[in-house]
């Protein structure tokens, strides 16, 4: 039995090889938050998977959010949750509170990362003046301090990948008067993945991936065109959080990156079997047929 599983292993890595050699030197980004992050034992399996992919000579970038621990805070300190259309209502205390959980997870990931061996860097948008924003509104709500990307500068994120650090990105950027703004993390990550022309941007979510019926894992969709994936959000299926997420893809991919994916982050080793694999674990999105994983 133990020398099966080790063939099992040895064979696992043999059809992982095409794949290494295909995105060896590639930029990829990669969106981290929901119950992943909250789990410790998801948190380790994923960040060992994001260590696994810089080790095997891709470039990953790591976006994270947060909402939950900033909830947390929030409900500590007593201070009123408020959303408008999804997007958190952000004074000045809430964004002060909200600074302070995202860092805390921001350095959390930094020192598990290097743990597995794998030099890492946590920053925000602010550092280098990475991601630019303006104030966003919400019709004639006014949400605070919340921001819309106005620019990102590859600057400060090319300078850590040349020297092989992996960039942990914490969604709060700033305006040209400096005045520090938060940000919807989906949207950090579509921009950096744009700015850099990234050769996938991944999502790991509390979904399987994309649903005809959302409740219903079974009607998972392996692939959607851009046409498709339109098509999807026009037929009213795409409810709660999937739909600002598919628009972000959509954008995304007819923007440079080359195919966006929505997988299941609580699945142990998804971003592996979605790098590494033929048949992958939830949904790509990409401008042009490729043919279907699941031959």
């Amino acid at each position: 039995m133990e020398i099966e599983a080790m063939l099992k292993d040895a064979e696992a890595l043999a059809d992982a090889l095409p794949f290494i050699k295909e995105y060896r030197g590639k930029i990829v980004v990669v969106k981290y938050g929901g119950s992943a992050m909250t789990d410790e034992n998801i948190k380790r399996n994923v960040v060992e998977d994001l260590a696994v992919l810089r080790i095997a000579g891709l470039k990953p970038v790591v976006v994270h959010g947060g909402g939950k621990e900033i909830n947390k805070w929030l409900e500590k300190l007593g201070i009123e949750n408020k959303f408008v259309n999804g997007l958190r209502v952000t004074d000045e205390k809430t964004l002060e509170i909200a600074e302070m959980a995202l860092s805390k997870l921001n350095k959390e990931l930094v020192s598990l990362m290097e743990s597995f061996g794998v030099k890492a860097a946590g920053i925000s948008g602010k550092d280098g003046s990475t991601i630019k924003v303006e104030k966003r509104c919400s019709g004639d709500k006014d949400l605070g301090l919340v921001g819309k990307i106005t620019e990102v500068d590859p600057g400060l994120l090319m300078t850590l990948l040349d020297n092989d650090i992996t960039p942990i990105i914490s969604p709060i950027g700033m305006d040209n008067s400096f005045q520090g703004y938060n940000i919807n993390a989906d949207e950090v990550a579509c921009a950096v993945a744009t700015c850099l022309k990234a050769e996938k941007l991944v999502f790991l979510t509390d979904i399987e991936g994309v649903c005809k019926d959302p409740k219903d894992s079974s009607t998972l969709i392996p692939e959607l065109t851009v046409h498709e994936a339109r098509e999807f959000l026009d037929s009213g299926n795409a409810g709660g959080g999937m739909l600002p997420k598919l628009i972000n893809c959509i954008n995304a991919v007819e923007n440079g990156v080359s195919s966006v994916h929505i997988i299941d982050g609580r699945v142990e080793h998804s971003v592996l079997l979605e790098f590494f694999s033929k048949k992958g674990t939830g949904t790509m999105i990409m401008n042009c047929e490729r043919g279907n994983r699941n031959e």
